[in-house]
Protein backbone atom coordinates (compact mmCIF):
# COMPACT_ATOMS: atom_id res chain seq x y z
CA UNK A 1 0.00 0.00 0.00
CA UNK A 2 1.22 3.14 -1.13
CA UNK A 3 -1.24 6.45 -0.33
CA UNK A 4 -2.06 6.71 3.40
CA UNK A 5 -4.06 3.96 2.99
CA UNK A 6 -5.83 3.44 6.18
CA UNK A 7 -7.40 4.76 9.40
CA UNK A 8 -8.44 2.27 11.97
CA UNK A 9 -8.32 1.38 15.80
CA UNK A 10 -5.08 -0.72 16.53
CA UNK A 11 -3.28 -2.59 13.65
CA UNK A 12 -2.91 -5.19 17.08
CA UNK A 13 -6.04 -6.78 16.74
CA UNK A 14 -5.73 -7.92 13.01
CA UNK A 15 -4.45 -11.48 14.65
CA UNK A 16 -7.91 -11.69 15.87
CA UNK A 17 -10.05 -10.24 13.05
CA UNK A 18 -8.34 -13.23 10.84
CA UNK A 19 -9.68 -16.11 13.03
CA UNK A 20 -13.17 -14.17 12.85
CA UNK A 21 -13.20 -13.57 9.24
CA UNK A 22 -11.92 -17.16 8.66
CA UNK A 23 -14.67 -18.30 11.33
CA UNK A 24 -17.21 -16.36 8.46
CA UNK A 25 -15.82 -17.95 5.35
CA UNK A 26 -16.30 -21.23 6.88
CA UNK A 27 -21.00 -20.45 6.07
CA UNK A 28 -19.85 -18.77 2.69
CA UNK A 29 -19.47 -21.35 0.57
CA UNK A 30 -21.10 -19.65 -2.56
CA UNK A 31 -19.10 -16.68 -1.98
CA UNK A 32 -15.95 -19.60 -1.65
CA UNK A 33 -16.33 -21.06 -4.88
CA UNK A 34 -16.93 -17.75 -7.07
CA UNK A 35 -13.63 -16.03 -4.86
CA UNK A 36 -11.87 -19.41 -6.19
CA UNK A 37 -12.95 -18.68 -9.90
CA UNK A 38 -12.17 -15.55 -9.55
CA UNK A 39 -8.23 -16.25 -8.45
CA UNK A 40 -8.19 -18.67 -12.01
CA UNK A 41 -9.64 -16.28 -14.38
CA UNK A 42 -8.87 -12.36 -12.72
CA UNK A 43 -12.25 -11.02 -14.36
CA UNK A 44 -11.92 -7.79 -12.16
CA UNK A 45 -7.65 -7.00 -13.47
CA UNK A 46 -7.02 -3.50 -12.56
CA UNK A 47 -10.41 -2.16 -12.13
CA UNK A 48 -10.45 0.25 -8.95
CA UNK A 49 -13.56 -0.72 -6.91
CA UNK A 50 -14.55 1.85 -3.76
CA UNK A 51 -16.74 0.03 -1.11
CA UNK A 52 -18.60 1.57 1.55
CA UNK A 53 -20.01 -1.02 3.45
CA UNK A 54 -20.12 -2.48 7.01
CA UNK A 55 -16.78 -3.65 7.47
CA UNK A 56 -17.71 -6.90 9.17
CA UNK A 57 -16.10 -10.12 8.89
CA UNK A 58 -18.85 -10.94 6.25
CA UNK A 59 -17.47 -8.09 4.19
CA UNK A 60 -14.05 -8.99 4.65
CA UNK A 61 -14.96 -12.45 2.45
CA UNK A 62 -16.19 -10.01 -0.04
CA UNK A 63 -13.29 -7.83 -0.17
CA UNK A 64 -10.99 -10.60 -0.07
CA UNK A 65 -13.31 -12.28 -3.26
CA UNK A 66 -12.62 -9.07 -5.24
CA UNK A 67 -9.34 -8.76 -4.44
CA UNK A 68 -8.80 -12.62 -6.00
CA UNK A 69 -10.39 -11.43 -8.97
CA UNK A 70 -7.59 -8.97 -9.61
CA UNK A 71 -9.62 -5.66 -8.35
CA UNK A 72 -7.66 -2.59 -6.10
CA UNK A 73 -10.89 -2.17 -3.62
CA UNK A 74 -10.50 0.49 -0.99
CA UNK A 75 -13.30 0.23 1.79
CA UNK A 76 -15.15 2.42 4.35
CA UNK A 77 -17.86 1.78 6.52
CA UNK A 78 -21.40 2.98 5.86
CA UNK A 79 -22.45 3.49 9.39
CA UNK A 80 -20.42 5.13 12.41
CA UNK A 81 -21.59 2.09 15.11
CA UNK A 82 -21.54 -0.93 12.37
CA UNK A 83 -17.25 -1.60 11.88
CA UNK A 84 -15.57 -4.72 13.45
CA UNK A 85 -12.42 -3.06 14.74
CA UNK A 86 -10.74 -6.05 14.75
CA UNK A 87 -11.87 -6.99 11.09
CA UNK A 88 -10.29 -3.73 9.42
CA UNK A 89 -7.26 -4.19 11.32
CA UNK A 90 -6.57 -7.95 9.34
CA UNK A 91 -7.95 -6.62 6.47
CA UNK A 92 -5.19 -4.00 6.39
CA UNK A 93 -2.46 -5.85 7.78
CA UNK A 94 -2.95 -9.34 6.07
CA UNK A 95 -5.05 -8.75 2.87
CA UNK A 96 -3.59 -5.25 2.57
CA UNK A 97 -6.24 -3.57 1.50
CA UNK A 98 -7.01 0.16 2.23
CA UNK A 99 -9.28 0.10 5.04
CA UNK A 100 -11.23 3.68 6.75
CA UNK A 101 -13.32 2.36 9.29
CA UNK A 102 -13.29 2.86 13.21
CA UNK A 103 -16.56 1.77 15.30
CA UNK A 104 -17.74 4.89 16.97
CA UNK A 105 -16.76 7.42 14.81
CA UNK A 106 -18.51 11.05 14.69
CA UNK A 107 -19.61 12.67 12.02
CA UNK A 108 -17.00 14.54 10.61
CA UNK A 109 -14.74 11.36 10.65
CA UNK A 110 -17.54 8.98 8.86
CA UNK A 111 -17.38 11.85 5.79
CA UNK A 112 -13.86 12.08 5.62
CA UNK A 113 -13.63 8.19 5.40
CA UNK A 114 -15.78 8.53 2.27
CA UNK A 115 -13.33 11.05 0.62
CA UNK A 116 -10.42 8.83 1.47
CA UNK A 117 -11.74 5.99 -0.24
CA UNK A 118 -12.63 8.53 -3.35
CA UNK A 119 -9.14 8.99 -3.13
CA UNK A 120 -8.26 5.81 -5.13
CA UNK A 121 -10.38 7.37 -8.05
CA UNK A 122 -12.60 4.10 -8.53
CA UNK A 123 -14.21 2.75 -11.69
CA UNK A 124 -16.67 1.25 -9.71
CA UNK A 125 -18.85 2.23 -6.95
CA UNK A 126 -19.98 -0.63 -3.91
CA UNK A 127 -22.81 1.08 -1.56
CA UNK A 128 -24.28 0.53 1.36
CA UNK A 129 -27.09 3.39 1.96
CA UNK A 130 -26.01 5.47 -1.07
CA UNK A 131 -23.75 7.85 0.98
CA UNK A 132 -20.76 7.36 -1.57
CA UNK A 133 -22.77 7.62 -4.78
CA UNK A 134 -24.82 10.83 -3.48
CA UNK A 135 -21.30 12.54 -2.37
CA UNK A 136 -19.69 11.83 -5.89
CA UNK A 137 -22.61 13.47 -7.82
CA UNK A 138 -22.79 16.48 -4.93
CA UNK A 139 -19.21 17.03 -4.30
CA UNK A 140 -17.07 14.83 -6.70
CA UNK A 141 -18.43 15.19 -10.22
CA UNK A 142 -14.92 15.03 -11.59
CA UNK A 143 -14.69 10.98 -10.88
CA UNK A 144 -17.52 10.69 -13.12
CA UNK A 145 -15.91 10.32 -16.21
CA UNK A 146 -14.09 7.36 -14.94
CA UNK A 147 -16.40 5.77 -13.18
CA UNK A 148 -19.02 2.76 -15.20
CA UNK A 149 -21.09 1.35 -12.80
CA UNK A 150 -21.83 0.43 -9.58
CA UNK A 151 -23.90 -1.87 -6.69
CA UNK A 152 -26.20 -0.46 -4.16
CA UNK A 153 -26.96 -3.61 -1.36
CA UNK A 154 -29.93 -1.78 1.19
CA UNK A 155 -33.57 -0.85 0.40
CA UNK A 156 -33.12 2.53 1.49
CA UNK A 157 -30.12 3.02 -0.81
CA UNK A 158 -32.20 2.12 -3.92
CA UNK A 159 -35.04 4.48 -2.87
CA UNK A 160 -32.73 6.96 -2.79
CA UNK A 161 -30.78 5.77 -6.21
CA UNK A 162 -34.40 5.89 -7.71
CA UNK A 163 -35.07 9.11 -6.50
CA UNK A 164 -31.64 10.30 -8.34
CA UNK A 165 -33.08 8.64 -11.70
CA UNK A 166 -36.02 10.47 -11.21
CA UNK A 167 -34.93 13.88 -11.15
CA UNK A 168 -32.44 12.87 -14.05
CA UNK A 169 -28.99 13.41 -11.87
CA UNK A 170 -27.57 9.99 -11.44
CA UNK A 171 -24.72 9.66 -14.08
CA UNK A 172 -24.14 6.17 -14.60
CA UNK A 173 -25.55 2.45 -14.41
CA UNK A 174 -26.20 0.90 -10.95
CA UNK A 175 -27.56 -2.69 -9.89
CA UNK A 176 -29.96 -2.86 -7.40
CA UNK A 177 -28.59 -6.04 -5.68
CA UNK A 178 -31.02 -5.28 -2.78
CA UNK A 179 -33.71 -6.48 -4.81
CA UNK A 180 -32.30 -9.69 -5.66
CA UNK A 181 -34.28 -12.62 -4.87
CA UNK A 182 -31.68 -14.13 -3.37
CA UNK A 183 -30.66 -10.88 -1.14
CA UNK A 184 -34.09 -9.65 0.51
CA UNK A 185 -35.91 -12.85 0.48
CA UNK A 186 -33.59 -14.07 2.79
CA UNK A 187 -30.67 -11.36 4.07
CA UNK A 188 -33.54 -9.23 4.56
CA UNK A 189 -36.11 -11.66 6.13
CA UNK A 190 -33.63 -14.30 8.01
CA UNK A 191 -30.74 -12.03 8.16
CA UNK A 192 -32.48 -9.03 9.74
CA UNK A 193 -34.91 -11.35 11.69
CA UNK A 194 -32.27 -12.86 13.78
CA UNK A 195 -29.82 -10.24 14.12
CA UNK A 196 -32.02 -7.61 15.24
CA UNK A 197 -33.53 -10.28 18.23
CA UNK A 198 -29.89 -11.27 19.18
CA UNK A 199 -28.92 -7.35 19.20
CA UNK A 200 -31.82 -6.63 21.80
CA UNK A 201 -30.70 -9.73 23.64
CA UNK A 202 -27.42 -9.03 23.86
CA UNK A 203 -27.53 -5.07 24.88
CA UNK A 204 -30.85 -5.30 27.25
CA UNK A 205 -31.22 -9.10 28.33
CA UNK A 206 -34.58 -8.95 28.24
CA UNK A 207 -37.06 -11.63 28.19
CA UNK A 208 -39.02 -11.44 24.98
CA UNK A 209 -41.59 -14.26 25.66
CA UNK A 210 -44.58 -12.39 27.29
CA UNK A 211 -43.76 -9.01 25.87
CA UNK A 212 -45.19 -7.25 23.89
CA UNK A 213 -42.95 -6.37 20.50
CA UNK A 214 -44.45 -3.45 17.89
CA UNK A 215 -42.75 -3.89 14.82
CA UNK A 216 -43.30 -0.53 12.30
CA UNK A 217 -43.01 -1.70 8.53
CA UNK A 218 -43.97 -4.94 7.07
CA UNK A 219 -41.72 -5.51 4.63
CA UNK A 220 -38.98 -8.23 4.20
CA UNK A 221 -37.57 -6.91 6.69
CA UNK A 222 -40.84 -6.49 8.91
CA UNK A 223 -41.66 -9.89 8.22
CA UNK A 224 -38.49 -11.21 9.38
CA UNK A 225 -38.44 -9.25 12.93
CA UNK A 226 -42.16 -9.85 13.50
CA UNK A 227 -41.69 -13.71 12.78
CA UNK A 228 -38.45 -14.15 14.87
CA UNK A 229 -40.22 -12.27 17.55
CA UNK A 230 -43.37 -14.45 17.65
CA UNK A 231 -41.15 -17.38 17.73
CA UNK A 232 -39.37 -16.23 20.83
CA UNK A 233 -43.22 -15.86 22.40
CA UNK A 234 -43.32 -12.44 21.94
CA UNK A 235 -46.81 -10.57 21.17
CA UNK A 236 -46.08 -9.17 18.01
CA UNK A 237 -48.33 -5.69 16.86
CA UNK A 238 -47.48 -4.51 13.15
CA UNK A 239 -48.09 -1.17 12.25
CA UNK A 240 -48.38 -0.12 8.39
CA UNK A 241 -49.02 2.98 5.93
CA UNK A 242 -49.42 0.20 2.73
CA UNK A 243 -53.47 -1.31 2.98
CA UNK A 244 -51.37 -4.54 0.87
CA UNK A 245 -48.87 -5.17 3.70
CA UNK A 246 -51.34 -4.50 6.05
CA UNK A 247 -53.77 -6.62 5.47
CA UNK A 248 -50.31 -9.32 4.16
CA UNK A 249 -49.44 -8.85 8.40
CA UNK A 250 -53.73 -9.21 9.50
CA UNK A 251 -53.45 -12.39 7.58
CA UNK A 252 -50.17 -13.87 8.52
CA UNK A 253 -51.34 -13.46 12.03
CA UNK A 254 -50.45 -10.13 13.73
CA UNK A 255 -52.63 -7.44 15.11
CA UNK A 256 -52.24 -4.40 13.07
CA UNK A 257 -53.16 -1.02 14.16
CA UNK A 258 -51.87 2.65 14.17
CA UNK A 259 -48.61 3.20 16.29
CA UNK A 260 -50.62 5.97 18.16
CA UNK A 261 -52.57 2.70 19.63
CA UNK A 262 -49.30 0.88 19.66
CA UNK A 263 -47.09 2.96 21.70
CA UNK A 264 -49.53 2.69 24.71
CA UNK A 265 -49.24 -1.13 24.91
CA UNK A 266 -45.75 -1.79 23.44
CA UNK A 267 -42.49 -3.12 25.49
CA UNK A 268 -40.15 -3.06 22.49
CA UNK A 269 -40.42 -1.35 19.19
CA UNK A 270 -38.39 -1.87 16.15
CA UNK A 271 -38.90 0.35 12.82
CA UNK A 272 -37.95 -0.84 9.77
CA UNK A 273 -39.42 0.97 7.20
CA UNK A 274 -36.60 3.11 6.03
CA UNK A 275 -38.69 6.82 6.79
CA UNK A 276 -38.39 9.55 9.20
CA UNK A 277 -40.02 9.92 12.51
CA UNK A 278 -41.76 6.72 12.59
CA UNK A 279 -41.54 6.94 16.35
CA UNK A 280 -42.39 10.89 17.40
CA UNK A 281 -43.44 13.11 19.68
CA UNK A 282 -46.81 11.82 20.31
CA UNK A 283 -45.87 7.68 20.84
CA UNK A 284 -43.27 8.82 23.36
CA UNK A 285 -45.88 11.02 25.05
CA UNK A 286 -47.88 7.50 25.78
CA UNK A 287 -45.64 4.92 26.66
CA UNK A 288 -45.02 2.64 29.20
CA UNK A 289 -42.14 3.22 31.62
CA UNK A 290 -39.24 1.05 30.65
CA UNK A 291 -40.44 0.64 26.72
CA UNK A 292 -37.46 -0.14 24.65
CA UNK A 293 -36.91 1.61 21.46
CA UNK A 294 -34.68 0.95 18.67
CA UNK A 295 -34.23 1.10 14.54
CA UNK A 296 -33.06 -1.63 12.13
CA UNK A 297 -33.48 0.29 8.94
CA UNK A 298 -30.76 2.09 7.43
CA UNK A 299 -30.43 5.19 8.73
CA UNK A 300 -30.70 6.78 12.12
CA UNK A 301 -34.17 8.84 11.54
CA UNK A 302 -36.92 6.66 12.25
CA UNK A 303 -37.05 7.03 15.69
CA UNK A 304 -37.03 11.11 16.02
CA UNK A 305 -34.15 11.29 18.38
CA UNK A 306 -34.48 15.07 18.70
CA UNK A 307 -37.99 15.18 20.03
CA UNK A 308 -37.05 12.40 22.51
CA UNK A 309 -34.26 14.69 23.91
CA UNK A 310 -36.14 17.77 24.19
CA UNK A 311 -39.36 15.64 25.75
CA UNK A 312 -36.56 13.97 28.62
CA UNK A 313 -35.80 15.26 32.19
CA UNK A 314 -32.87 13.29 32.41
CA UNK A 315 -30.38 11.09 30.24
CA UNK A 316 -28.14 8.38 31.24
CA UNK A 317 -26.36 5.53 30.02
CA UNK A 318 -28.23 2.67 31.05
CA UNK A 319 -25.99 -0.37 30.28
CA UNK A 320 -23.51 -0.25 26.77
CA UNK A 321 -25.70 0.33 24.18
CA UNK A 322 -28.41 1.82 26.04
CA UNK A 323 -29.53 5.47 26.46
CA UNK A 324 -32.07 6.01 29.36
CA UNK A 325 -34.71 8.96 29.16
CA UNK A 326 -36.36 9.97 31.60
CA UNK A 327 -39.39 11.80 30.43
CA UNK A 328 -42.86 13.12 32.14
CA UNK A 329 -44.13 11.16 34.96
CA UNK A 330 -41.34 10.17 35.85
CA UNK A 331 -41.12 7.33 33.05
CA UNK A 332 -38.24 5.76 31.21
CA UNK A 333 -37.99 5.24 27.54
CA UNK A 334 -34.92 3.26 26.75
CA UNK A 335 -32.81 3.98 23.21
CA UNK A 336 -30.93 1.61 21.84
CA UNK A 337 -27.65 1.91 20.15
CA UNK A 338 -28.13 5.72 19.01
CA UNK A 339 -30.90 5.22 16.79
CA UNK A 340 -28.53 3.53 14.76
CA UNK A 341 -28.85 -0.52 13.22
CA UNK A 342 -29.38 -1.74 16.07
CA UNK A 343 -28.14 -5.66 15.15
CA UNK A 344 -25.31 -3.79 13.75
CA UNK A 345 -24.38 -1.60 16.09
CA UNK A 346 -24.72 -3.73 19.17
CA UNK A 347 -24.62 -7.51 17.81
CA UNK A 348 -22.79 -8.71 14.90
CA UNK A 349 -24.96 -8.08 11.96
CA UNK A 350 -26.89 -10.82 9.98
CA UNK A 351 -25.23 -14.40 10.19
CA UNK A 352 -22.39 -15.24 7.71
CA UNK A 353 -24.83 -17.77 6.25
CA UNK A 354 -26.96 -14.95 4.49
CA UNK A 355 -24.87 -12.48 3.76
CA UNK A 356 -22.99 -15.52 1.40
CA UNK A 357 -25.82 -14.87 -1.08
CA UNK A 358 -26.04 -10.90 -0.56
CA UNK A 359 -22.31 -10.75 -1.32
CA UNK A 360 -22.42 -13.46 -4.31
CA UNK A 361 -24.95 -10.92 -5.57
CA UNK A 362 -22.17 -8.27 -5.42
CA UNK A 363 -19.09 -10.00 -6.61
CA UNK A 364 -20.85 -11.27 -9.93
CA UNK A 365 -22.73 -8.38 -10.44
CA UNK A 366 -19.36 -6.33 -10.18
CA UNK A 367 -18.43 -9.04 -13.21
CA UNK A 368 -21.24 -8.55 -15.47
CA UNK A 369 -21.23 -4.89 -15.16
CA UNK A 370 -17.01 -5.04 -16.38
CA UNK A 371 -18.59 -7.17 -19.32
CA UNK A 372 -21.33 -5.56 -20.07
CA UNK A 373 -19.59 -1.67 -19.88
CA UNK A 374 -20.76 0.92 -22.32
CA UNK A 375 -23.52 -1.06 -23.23
CA UNK A 376 -26.15 -0.30 -19.72
CA UNK A 377 -28.15 2.69 -19.78
CA UNK A 378 -27.68 5.35 -16.84
CA UNK A 379 -30.17 4.14 -13.89
CA UNK A 380 -31.31 1.36 -11.68
CA UNK A 381 -30.93 -1.80 -13.28
CA UNK A 382 -32.19 -5.35 -11.51
CA UNK A 383 -29.98 -8.07 -10.99
CA UNK A 384 -29.85 -10.72 -13.60
CA UNK A 385 -31.99 -13.39 -13.41
CA UNK A 386 -29.60 -16.11 -14.26
CA UNK A 387 -27.14 -14.73 -11.68
CA UNK A 388 -30.01 -14.90 -8.97
CA UNK A 389 -30.44 -17.99 -10.27
CA UNK A 390 -27.09 -19.15 -10.31
CA UNK A 391 -26.51 -18.20 -6.83
CA UNK A 392 -29.79 -20.12 -5.63
CA UNK A 393 -28.37 -23.38 -6.80
CA UNK A 394 -24.96 -23.21 -5.75
CA UNK A 395 -26.35 -22.07 -2.19
CA UNK A 396 -28.45 -25.27 -2.49
CA UNK A 397 -26.04 -26.97 -3.35
CA UNK A 398 -23.22 -26.84 -0.57
CA UNK A 399 -25.92 -27.31 1.66
CA UNK A 400 -26.76 -30.50 0.07
CA UNK A 401 -29.97 -30.31 -1.08
CA UNK A 402 -31.41 -31.82 -4.45
CA UNK A 403 -34.12 -30.46 -6.32
CA UNK A 404 -36.00 -31.84 -9.67
CA UNK A 405 -36.15 -30.45 -12.70
CA UNK A 406 -38.20 -30.05 -15.80
CA UNK A 407 -38.64 -32.95 -18.51
CA UNK A 408 -38.61 -31.81 -21.83
CA UNK A 409 -42.38 -33.11 -22.30
CA UNK A 410 -42.89 -30.37 -19.61
CA UNK A 411 -41.14 -27.62 -21.12
CA UNK A 412 -42.69 -27.80 -24.16
CA UNK A 413 -45.89 -28.01 -22.48
CA UNK A 414 -45.25 -24.48 -20.40
CA UNK A 415 -43.91 -22.85 -23.68
CA UNK A 416 -46.94 -24.07 -25.47
CA UNK A 417 -50.77 -22.50 -25.42
CA UNK A 418 -52.81 -24.77 -27.73
CA UNK A 419 -53.38 -27.11 -24.81
CA UNK A 420 -56.27 -26.13 -22.31
CA UNK A 421 -58.83 -27.99 -20.53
Amino acid sequence: MAVKDYDIRDLDLAEMGRGRIDWAAQEMPVLRQIAERFAREKPLEGVRIAACLHVTTETANLVRALKAGGAQVALCASNPLSTQDDVAASLVVHDEIPVYAIKGEDTKTYYAHLEATLAHEPHFTMDDGCDLVSLIHKERRGLLPNIFGGTEETTTGVIRLRAMAADGVLSYPVIAVNDAQTKHMFDNRYGTGQSTLDAIIRATNVLLAGKTVVVAGYGWCGRGVASRARGMGAHVVVTEVNPLKALEATMDGYVVMPMLEAARIGDIFITVTGNINVLDAQHFAVMKDGAILCNSGHFNVEINIPALETAAREKRVGRPFIEQYTVEGGRSINLLAEGRLVNLAAAEGHPSAVMDMSFANQALSVEYMLKERGRLEVGVHPVPEAIDQEIARLKLEAMGVRIDRLTPEQERYLASWQEGT
